[in-house]
């Protein structure tokens, strides 16, 4: 049959025409009264009756994979072979015979847990050069097995299947055993109900319920049915010291091979144990001393693509990205020169959009919510950058990959846990079969990593690159400008960024240059991947925690025996060049702008409030006359003898730290913007306390300059808000590449202004690292892909999955098993609110729509109120309609050139005009109200707006539009936010 027309428009007569052929084809093999659609979004995967199945091709579009029709006509050819597939819609489960009807779609559950979602002989499709598909041979045999799975895989599928077909007690139509349990699960997790509160519901529900037979009694026996739907994780035992995994092929040996640990717990010796001796203690085996948690990822990113959904949003980045005019601004990582470079060299992995990109993020914290306590637990989440924004940095697109043990940072020793997650990125470099459930092909999955995301320790941990000391800028190495300032090691000498004929280069004397020194220097350039791998290979690291700590050299030291050691930079080979690609991505690991924004806010308040972390001390000021800079604010005598700190133009007095904390203190944002800064801020001591990441951003780009100019606190406002503009900007959504080199170059001439303003104590390695971020932006994209704060935000989550204290990974990771199977499996759950449905907590989403004149309608908060409106308030709000309505547009232009013609003697300026439409344009309207014509709709609109509004309306105390709150005054005063 001439399958032809499925690539025509869906309004093409020939389409049409095509369409019903089908539905009198599919006609001859209903089941039910149903068949199964194939459009394009049900892709013969749900059961509808024959005419919604056509409504659905009609408009929705024929899924163009499926040209062979086997699932319709005549005996339904898969049915047969089949017998039962458990498929289930909600319009009901056709898969059995039963007559069960579910409303969750358990069928298509199961199949795309266990690959079933076509068998292997089903027709797969190849592209030619010339774009269009051509479909391989095939043959069906009715004997063949259907994937690819064990024996007991396919044991449980069946178990499952079962349990998706039994009703939950006898004349249920809504739940199936699985899907209630499943719903139950879900309720926990979207909730987060203890373990506990789960075991009483079910006791609960047996009770009351006693026609429920056959089901999980306690949380340990629902989740042991479940658990064959998650991808489960695998415990790889650690050498206490960090040296070793017990992996590969080390995975037999009971010692460590670098330090002779033992791989088991030391503890006393039993009679009857197998234990080795181990001097006077004894190690036992079968308990490991450390124990990683992995999380394999090539099952979890097929699991991706075994979803028509998200295979679909893997194409974004592809297929839904904007025009060619408009593809120069950055707004997604794909945007940037990093990504594009990367497609450039590697053709063959960006000829397919479903290739994977990942981005890699790590960092500790400690489980126990102890302050006092040292241990700390590292997970390592990847992030697919393949998703749309609004998907791509969310904590359920997060892939958790390692949890790693530890009583403190595993600091260089990290990349002994990463080795089974490279071992996998090495496999998918070389691709993996993998079936695509949007297309419904088999394809080889391939996946790269991009880059890396930490904060400034974690750099070094994941780099290899050291971020103490005199070069501590990884970027810049060894020529990172720094020297010693009393007893701090500052980073000064921005004046390397400036053109060379700039004149700030000869004005030494200004700057925070030892002994006044003019720059004649040239300002380093970023390595190359090449360049960093050459010098990290001559580094000869051990890891582990047994090893003797290396001899400390100081700056200078010249004996030959360290020749070697003068030449490299880093402190290990990072693990991360075993991939191939790795040396030549142009940015390996980003810099974050939250921890850098965190710091140098902390500098600033820390300096102007004269806080704890002030960078303007006595040690600082007698800094300043051995480097011979800055005689006005070295140490003097008063009249008295006695020694003072001469004033800085950041100083700033007693009255004005209160007026500036009393500004804070009043201050009111709107809801959602941020927290309640009022309770940081301490009177008595005159200092902000407390301050979280996000308050630091909040200050440093909106509400810092406006708060020094408002109390008129001290003489480098100007300065401070050309530095927060800098993060304003740096941090925008959406950036023009040609705005960047102006950004650039303002934030050189800031930071040589604040030179001469500010102590070189000051510039610390997190201020230096400001001159880096606008060139990581032009690689990588707008930061809110690039930075920490979705990352803390899981973390924070993860920590909540720690119930038992006594093995706080083994909790989490339980937590993370259930939570990332209920996730896969609640797409799949019909009638419920998900993760992937939750309304926003502004929601205004109202039915009726339609109904009101503009994008106007949204929620209502509080009791409404029937009001009558003033002559005044009726005649603005009249006005207001008019003139946003552009219906009336033609009106307006016939009201304004009637005008013009009455004033032709004097000289009319728009301000004339403004006052015309103020005052006369909605009488002048009225009067024309029995001379528009409503014989159609838009002339009935027309005369509708003309003839005024009601006098009556709604008084509301709360509305809710567009992600917005707005509340009237007198509720808005009693509240710490303004909303009015």
């Amino acid at each position: 049959m001439d399958t032809s027309w499925i690539d025509l428009p869906t309004g093409h007569p020939e389409y049409v025409d095509g369409c019903m052929q089908f539905i009198a084809f599919a006609n001859q093999g209903l089941f039910e009264g149903k068949i199964r659609c194939p459009c394009k979004n049900c892709k013969v995967d749900k059961w509808f009756p024959v005419n919604d199945v056509e409504r659905h091709i009609l408009f929705k579009g024929f899924y163009k994979s499926y040209r062979n029709w086997i699932f319709h006509g005549k005996g339904d050819m898969v049915q047969r072979m089949l017998g039962s597939d458990g498929g289930s819609t909600s319009e009901g489960s056709l898969g059995n015979q039963s007559g069960f009807v579910g409303r969750d779609n358990m069928g298509g559950l199961l199949r795309s847990a266990f690959s079933v979602n076509v068998p292997p002989n089903f027709p797969t499709f190849e592209a030619r050069e010339d774009g269009e598909w051509t479909e391989e041979p095939v043959s069906y045999d009715t004997d063949v097995e259907y994937d690819d799975s064990t024996i007991e895989e396919d044991a449980t599928y069946k178990k499952l299947l079962q349990a998706s077909e039994e009703k939950l007690y006898e004349g249920c139509i809504n739940f199936s055993k699985l899907s209630f349990l499943l719903h139950l699960f879900h309720l926990k997790c979207m909730h987060h109900w203890s373990i506990e509160s789960f075991n009483m519901l079910l006791k609960l529900i047996l009770d009351a319920f006693s026609q429920i037979l056959d089901f999980p009694s306690s949380y340990y026996y629902s989740k042991k049915m479940i658990k064959d739907l998650g991808l489960g994780y695998e415990k790889i035992d650690a050498c206490p010291n960090d040296c070793m995994l017990y992996w590969g092929e080390f995975l037999e040996k009971d010692k460590c091979h670098v330090c002779g640990k033992s791989r088991w717990k030391t503890t006393k010796g039993k009679k009857g144990d197998d234990v080795s001796d181990q001097g006077t203690n004894t190690c036992k085996k079968g308990v490991p001393a450390k124990v990683m948690r992995y999380f394999p990822l090539i099952p979890r990113l097929k699991r991706i693509y075994m979803s028509s959904e998200t295979a679909e949003d893997m194409r974004w980045h592809d297929t839904e990205r904007l025009g060619e005019d408009d593809k120069k601004i950055l707004r997604h990582p794909s945007d940037a020169l990093a990504w594009k470079a990367f497609d450039e060299r590697y053709r063959d992995f960006a000829l397919d959009p479903r290739s994977v990109r990942l981005g890699l993020a790590s960092d500790g914290f400690n489980p126990y919510r102890l302050m006092n306590t040292t241990y700390s637990t590292w997970p390592v989440v990847l992030i697919p950058y393949n998703l749309p924004p609004w998907l791509c940095m969310k904590p359920s697109s997060f892939i958790l990959s390692t949890l790693i043990p530890g009583k403190a940072s595993p600091g260089n020793d990290i990349d002994v846990y990463l080795q089974p997650l490279v071992h996998e990125l090495k496999l998918l470099w070389g691709g993996v079969e993998a079936f695509d459930a949007f297309d419904g092909v088999k394809f080889n999955l391939r996946a790269a990593l991009l880059w890396t995301i930490n904060d400034f320790p974690g750099y070094a941990m994941l780099s290899g690159l050291s971020t103490k000391g005199y070069n501590a800028c990884p970027i810049c190495m060894d020529s990172t400008p720094s020297d010693r300032f009393g007893n701090k090691i500052c980073y000064c000498s921005y004046r390397k960024w400036l053109p060379a004929d700039h004149p700030y280069r000869r004005q030494g004397e200004k700057f925070c240059e030892k002994f006044g020194t003019n720059e004649l220097g040239e300002a380093p350039s970023r390595p190359s991947g090449t360049d960093i791998l050459r010098q990290q290979e001559k580094v000869e690291y051990v890891y582990g925690k047994s090893k003797a700590p290396p001899k400390k050299r100081q700056r200078g030291h010249t004996d030959n025996n360290d020749v070697q050691d003068e030449i490299v930079f880093g402190t290990k080979r990072s693990i991360f060049f075993d991939l191939v690609y790795w040396e030549h991505n142009l940015l390996r690991h980003n810099l974050d702008v939250m921890h850098i924004e965190k710091n140098v806010s902390e500098n600033l308040l820390g300096t102007l409030l004269s806080m704890d972390k002030s960078r303007d001390n006595r040690d600082d000021r007698e800094a300043l006359e051995a480097w011979r800079i800055k005689t006005h604010l070295w140490l003097s005598a008063d009249h008295n003898g006695n020694e003072y700190m001469p004033p800085a133009s950041y100083s700033m007095s007693r009255e004005e730290k209160e007026r500036f904390l009393t500004v804070l203190q009043k201050l009111k944002v709107p809801d959602g913007y941020g927290s309640n800064l009022s309770s940081c801020v301490n009177m008595k001591q005159r200092k902000l306390i407390n301050l979280k990441s996000h308050d630091n951003h909040v200050l440093m780009q909106d509400i810092l300059p406006v708060a020094l100019r408002a109390s008129n606190a001290t003489k480098v406002i100007d300065l401070l808000a050309r530095l927060s503009s800098f993060f304003k900007k740096l941090c925008s959504t959406c950036i023009d590449p040609d705005d960047l080199d102006g950004l650039q170059d303002g934030i050189v001439l800031t930071l040589c202004q604040l030179e001469m303003e500010f102590l070189p104590s000051f510039f610390t390695i997190m201020v230096h690292l400001l001159i880096h971020l606008v060139e990581e932006v032009k690689l990588g994209g707008p930061v809110q892909y690039r930075w920490m704060y979705p990352i803390e935000r899981y973390l924070s989550h993860l920590k909540s999955h720690v119930t038992n204290k006594a093995q706080p990974e083994g909790s989490i990771a339980e937590g993370y098993l259930l939570e990332e199977t209920i996730r896969f499996c609640s797409r799949y759950l019909q009638g419920v609110k998900t993760i992937f449905n939750m309304p926003k907590r502004m929601d205004d989403d109202i039915s009726n729509s339609d109904d009101y004149l503009f994008n106007s309608g949204g929620r209502v908060i509080g009791k409404e109120v029937s009001i009558r409106l003033d002559g005044q308030s009726l005649k603005q709000a009249h006005r207001y309609v008019l003139l946003h309505s552009d219906e009336i547009k033609g009106d307006l232009d016939e009201f304004l050139t009637e005008k013009r013609q009455m004033n032709l003697e004097i000289s009319v300026a728009e301000s004339d005009e403004s006052k015309w439409i103020i005052n006369e344009f909605g009488g002048w309207l009225r009067n024309k109200v029995h001379f528009i014509d409503a014989t159609t709709e838009d002339g009935k609109l027309r005369k509708a707006l003309a003839g005024g509004l009601h006098s009556y309306g709604r008084k509301l105390k709360g509305y809710i539009i567009n992600g917005y709150k707005f509340l009237s005054t007198d509720r808005d005063c009693r509240l710490l936010t303004q909303n009015s």
